[in-house]
């Protein structure tokens, strides 16, 4: 039996803002075949990208980056925000669809030309994944590709992230 992952996703109306219609995946977290067929389908879309290192955006990013690090066995690299990392770091501030934020990186975390993939739980605008990509040059390492959860293509953000391969698992 093939699970329709977007069954798992739970639409909650005017988050975090009125106008806004937050995608919350912890439904889909909470059910082990659900969050197992995501990684797998994950893994199985980026075959064809070569990396050495996976990199995790602040927080959700995490849950599906570590995942699929482990089940690739390479490493695994967490993008946070500002003061969060021990270690020199560098940063990149950026637009959200609704305000700022920055990202940090630690500044040794990938060393010259490693490749890495860049995943995050949605691609909505892209500026968050384009931050996260610049931190990556930043710190001499090189973009493989793109992997989201979920991308809002009516925002267009995928359009940021070229030249680069970008894969998304669900579309709205």
């Amino acid at each position: 039996m093939t699970l329709n992952l977007k069954d798992f996703i739970r639409d909650v109306p005017d988050f975090p803002k009125p106008g806004i219609v937050f995608r919350d995946i912890t439904p889909m977290l909470a059910h082990g075949p659900a969050f197992a067929a995501a990684i797998e389908q994950l893994d199985q879309m980026t075959g064809d990208v070569e990396y050495t290192r996976i990199i995790g955006i602040e927080s959700r990013g995490f849950i599906f980056g570590a995942a699929l690090a482990q089940r690739r066995q390479c490493g695994f690299i967490p993008i946070r925000k500002p003061k969060k990392l021990p270690r020199a770091t560098v940063s990149e501030t950026y637009a959200l669809e609704y305000g700022a934020d920055t990202l940090e990186m630690h500044e040794d975390a990938l060393v010259a030309g490693e490749q890495a993939l860049v995943i995050d739980d949605v691609l909505a605008t892209g500026g968050t994944a384009e931050a996260a990509a610049r931190l990556v040059s930043r710190s001499a390492g090189k973009v493989a590709g793109f992997a989201f959860l979920i991308e809002l293509d009516f925002l267009g953000g995928r359009s940021k992230l070229s030249p680069h391969s970008v894969a998304s698992l669900i579309h709205y």
